[in-house]
């Protein structure tokens, strides 16, 4: 039985269809548009994918007066400024970086703008709130709604200020959106914009396209060769500081004739900026960046995100990883991680204010757990968010390809005994040599050899030491000294009592894949689709527009599929609205009457 719907939401999807070209709403879109249509503030966390940005956008072709949206990044307003404009909306910005400002003003006053995108810092001055009193305002929307609490893993003091301008218009309503937000989160969030507890539309936080796979880091520039190799299309790598991410661009584009650029806030602005914008237009390009980049770009077609080393937290994991396969095709989010990283950021807790570092100390050892996990990857990212995720996804390397488990209690209090007996001043390479009673000349000087924990660890059990100090530091048990040496922590005490079980994570030696892992636009080798792809990327130069600004590679393989002879029957495409149907049909009919 087809449920009925509401008669905004009849409106709505006929708009739907008209403006984007989708028959209907996906996910939880309707009930958050649905709310927006009845004037109901609401705080809306849908993943990254799910379309966010249409829950207003389609609301604000059909109010009176314009909505106001509040996003972080000038780079972002721009991205869903293009986008907007080309499904026919009348959308503007208003940001230090548009020379139109006075333009944009007059289209306001004039009540010709549905969207116009500002950043919470100019939305907080009293001057703008004098500014929205000139014309009718339809709808307040606050993206990347996570930035408003201090809880939040990305927190901007400058959203706090939002709740004075929105109070002072009491009748319009307030749409929050997010794709990141803990419960604690997500109750500061409508706390801090004057959400009513009734206002949560949870949509979940699971991307079934996205195949998660985390390794650890041994050769970073093979490593990432080899996943670039696999994924032909656009790509982003994370990398901890500048210089990593400067020698990383550089020998990758070396090592794979891929374009590969750097992104980060050291870089001359006109450099970043160009590099930002050649990575949204291109169809193959990786960035290498640190996470100073991703947050300002809507590109759909990202396939996949690699980490060369640990983020903050789950929560910026996963906001990270999200702009992997935002389009809803095959992506990949891999990470190479290392001991190091968990003792660097170990080392930072200690600058944090202490009000905030048991939750930070937390947040880390969530990470840690997801990282040494036997489990279904995808379950443990789930069940930090409070969801109940089935035990496998299928999707993830521990479900594709079963790690072992091995305990390791004993050999763990070898270790650290080993640690205690050197003084707690040495690093792994020293301390391999103690335990495997290695003849080293550094050692026989410090009278190492002479101690009872020389030469007690042989066979497979020398081969575990390596896997079982990472572990250990990225639990915390064993921590870097500042000279370079490892301490006892956390729980190394229980564990030398043996009070304290240890079991650690045998990785396979190859990677199997599986579904979700592909990633190719054009599994089945279409030439048509070649071709229309080729076409959309003459049009997109013509425009100066990104190509998945005119269509999806979705919207693409349908062409191909469907064959379609008329603008009538192109309309009825699902991604094809009558903007773009009067902008690129006929070139694309003329495409497919070719082959």
């Amino acid at each position: 039985m087809v449920a009925t719907l509401s008669p905004p939401l009849e409106s709505a999807r006929e708009q739907l269809k008209a403006v984007f070209g989708f028959d209907e709403f996906r996910g939880r879109q309707a009930e958050v548009v649905e709310r927006v249509l009845d004037g109901r503030s609401t705080l809306a966390v849908m993943p990254t994918g799910a379309g966010k940005s249409l829950t207003y956008q389609l609301p604000a072709t059909m109010l009176h007066g314009t909505c106001v949206v509040i996003s972080p990044l000038i780079a972002l307003m721009h991205d869903q400024l293009r986008s907007a404009r080309a499904n026919g909306i009348r959308a503007a910005t208003l940001t230090s970086a548009d020379a139109d400002r006075r333009e944009t003003q007059a289209a306001f006053r004039a009540g010709e703008l549905d969207l116009l995108y500002v950043a919470p810092e100019r939305a907080s001055q009293p001057a703008f709130l004098d500014f929205l009193t000139a014309a009718p305002l339809a709808l307040f929307a606050v993206d990347e709604a996570h930035c408003v609490s201090e809880w939040g893993h990305d927190f901007r003091p400058d959203y706090r200020l939002l709740r004075g301008l929105m109070d002072a218009f009491p009748d319009v309503p307030r749409l929050a959106l997010t794709a990141t937000a803990d419960q604690q989160t997500r109750a500061d969030v409508m706390a801090q914009l004057g959400i009513p507890g009734d206002g949560l539309v949870l949509a979940g936080f699971d991307r079934p396209n996205i195949r998660y796979a985390i390794r650890h880091r041994d050769n970073p520039v093979r490593q990432l060769a080899v996943l670039m190799a696999e994924q032909p299309g656009p790509g982003i790598v994370y990398a901890p500081t500048r210089r990593k991410v400067e020698d990383l661009a550089e020998k990758l584009a070396a090592a794979t004739g891929r374009p590969v650029l750097p992104y980060h806030a050291g870089l001359d602005p006109e450099v970043r900026a160009a590099n930002q914008s050649a990575f949204v237009a291109s169809e193959d390009m990786v960035i290498v960046a640190t996470v100073a980049f991703g947050m300002g770009i809507d590109k759909p077609d990202v396939r996949f995100v690699a980490h060369v080393g640990v983020p903050k937290s789950i929560e910026g994991y996963y906001q990270e990883t999200g702009r992997a396969g935002r389009d809803g095709d095959p992506a990949r989010a891999t990470m190479f991680w290392g001991a190091g990283d968990f003792a660097t950021a170990r080392q930072r807790l200690a600058e944090v204010d202490e009000a905030r570092r048991g939750a930070e100390i937390a947040r880390l050892n969530a990470l840690a757990g997801l990282v040494e996990t036997a489990e279904c990857r995808r379950a443990v990212l789930l069940r930090h968010f409070g969801e109940d995720p089935p035990a496998e996804c299928g999707n993830c390397d521990n479900c594709l390809e079963k790690p072992g488990v091995t305990d390791v209690t004993e050999l763990a209090r070898k270790l650290l005994s080993a640690v205690y007996r050197t003084g707690q001043s040495f690093g792994m390479g020293h301390l391999q040599k103690v335990l495997t009673g290695s003849g080293d000349e550094r050692v026989r000087q410090r009278g190492h050899d002479r101690l009872s924990v020389f030469g007690i660890v042989e066979g497979e059990d020398a081969r575990l030491l390596q896997p079982l100090a990472r572990a250990l530091q990225a639990r915390g048990d064993l921590v870097a000294t500042e000279h370079g040496g490892l301490a006892l922590g956390g729980s190394a005490r229980a564990i030398l009592k043996g009070d304290a079980k240890v079991e650690i994570v045998l990785p396979p030696k190859r990677e199997r894949r599986g579904r979700g892992g592909g990633g190719a636009s054009n599994p089945v080798g279409d030439p048509l689709f070649d071709a229309l792809r080729e076409l959309r990327r003459e049009l997109a130069i013509e425009g100066q527009v990104p190509p998945y600004v005119i269509f999806h590679d979705a919207t693409l393989r349908e062409m191909a599929a469907a064959r379609p002879a008329t603008l009538a029957q192109l309309a009825q495409l699902p991604g094809v609205g009558a903007k773009k149907l009067e902008a690129y049909g006929e070139p694309f009919l003329r495409a497919i009457a070719r082959h």
